[in-house]
């Protein structure tokens, strides 16, 4: 991972922020994650459950992480810039473009986050009500992969 930042121009005499992607699936982590690489997304949501389920603390203004493809190619590295737990129904359209999913509409990005959320609800094991609290993150690219030659 080192390898592919450095040849991509990242400064990486720091320690290696961790590595995740977006979404639950192959096609979902390339399209999410191209979307962060090409500048068009800058937020994300999750599931307050999930984190809480899986034991892990809730991100944090100024936290970097190394977004990667399914395959674990690097894509971009971004920082927090806002973390917020809102209830799912008070995520306004201003969010919901800033995903910069679909068709940037409110009305996609609840549909979609909904669909999402009742399989990260499946993997926990718990019922998705209508309004769950949603941890809704803002973030900048500090570095992007270049384009993927034609």
């Amino acid at each position: 991972m080192r390898t592919a930042l450095v040849e991509q121009g990242f400064d990486c005499t720091e320690a290696l922020p961790p590595v995740g992607w977006f979404g639950d699936s192959a096609e979902l982590a390339s399209e999410l994650g191209e979307l962060v690489r090409q500048g068009r997304k800058s937020a994300t949501a999750g599931l307050l459950w999930a984190w809480e389920a899986d034991g892990d603390p809730l991100p944090a203004v100024g936290d970097r992480e190394v977004i990667v493809g399914w395959a674990g190619a690097p894509l971009a590295v971004i920082e927090l810039t806002q973390v917020r737990v809102v209830p799912f129904l008070e995520v306004d359209a201003e969010f919901a473009s800033d995903e910069g999913e679909g068709d940037g509409s409110l009305a996609y990005w609840r549909a979609a986050h909904r669909a999402f959320f009742v399989r990260e609800c499946e993997r926990i094991g718990r019922e998705l009500p209508p309004d769950p609290p949603v941890v809704c993150m803002r973030f900048r690219v500090v570095h992007a992969a270049p384009a993927p030659a034609a």
